[in-house]
């Protein structure tokens, strides 16, 4: 790791500019798929249940969608932390990430669609979520990743998916945050998490 990207500011659907890096705490920045993808939701509502826990280890999330605020508004409006479209996919692009077929075709990620596409049915069912769009902006066959920025702008764990629903889980998220904070790299807080499962590429 240790790479540093150039800094920047990503413009938000609520209209705030984000700083990546956070010159005061760690950045989680996640890459996912399209507004409203059932996979992305899924995972993204274990981050929400935990967010108390990841802001007192002094992470901010960052999540970016290859759709348009448009798209956002309609899918992510819930969304208690920074959202981000990225409609022309240029920090897909900058970050390597990339779209592949075996995003659903990778036998690993069925438990993960199967289980998301019951939980997204059963929303809609209930009038507490949209359908997912049959042709979003950019496809459905992206991957996704994450990235961890240190406030210095360093790049200190990044996973790149293999399938659409591999990604990390909020105690692999804490982990990298408490090894950031071990070697000075973050920032004080403490946190609670168990030991991540594997480790990040």
């Amino acid at each position: 790791m240790g790479d540093s990207p150039a800094p920047r500011e990503l413009a938000a659907m609520s209209g705030e500019d984000v700083p990546v890096p956070d010159p005061e705490r760690l950045v989680h920045l996640q890459l996912r798929r399209f507004a409203g993808c059932p996979v992305c939701s899924l995972h993204l509502r274990s981050v929400v249940r935990r967010a108390g826990e990841i802001e007192a280890a002094g992470v901010r999330e960052v999540v970016v969608f290859h759709s348009t605020d448009e798209e956002l508004r309609k899918y992510a409006a819930d969304l208690p932390f920074a959202v981000v479209g990225d409609p022309d996919k240029k920090l897909y692009r900058e970050f390597g990430v990339e779209s592949s077929a075996r995003a659903a075709l990778d036998p690993r990620a069925w438990p993960g669609l199967a289980r998301a596409v019951s939980t997204s049915m059963w929303g809609v069912l209930r009038r507490r979520e949209r359908l997912a769009p049959v042709m979003p902006n950019g496809g459905q066959l992206g991957l996704p990743a994450d990235f961890l920025f240190a406030p210095d702008g360093r790049l200190l764990a990044v996973k790149y998916g293999e399938h659409a629903y591999d990604q990390w889980t909020v105690d692999e998220l804490l982990a990298h945050a408490r090894t950031a904070r071990a070697a000075g790299t973050g920032t004080p807080p403490a946190a609670s998490a168990e030991a991540p499962s594997d480790t990040a590429r």
